[in-house]
């Protein structure tokens, strides 16, 4: 059985971008009545992007 941890929030920096009005409508459809932020939404699918591109560099090499 895995252990529970208290979860610690990770330490975090403020960050100005422009979304193109179409992104932020369809996240905002995506996210609806969901228990989820907007910046949540972001940062996953940051976190996602990311991951996917050190696994294409692994696979290239």
């Amino acid at each position: 059985m895995k252990k529970f941890k208290i979860p610690s929030i990770p330490p975090t920096t403020n960050k100005c971008i422009r979304f193109p009005n179409d992104v932020i409508d369809e996240v905002e459809t995506a996210i609806r009545g969901k228990d989820c932020t907007f910046t949540a939404f972001v940062v996953e699918a940051v976190r996602v992007a990311l991951e996917n591109l050190k696994e294409e560099e692994i696979n290239n090499e």
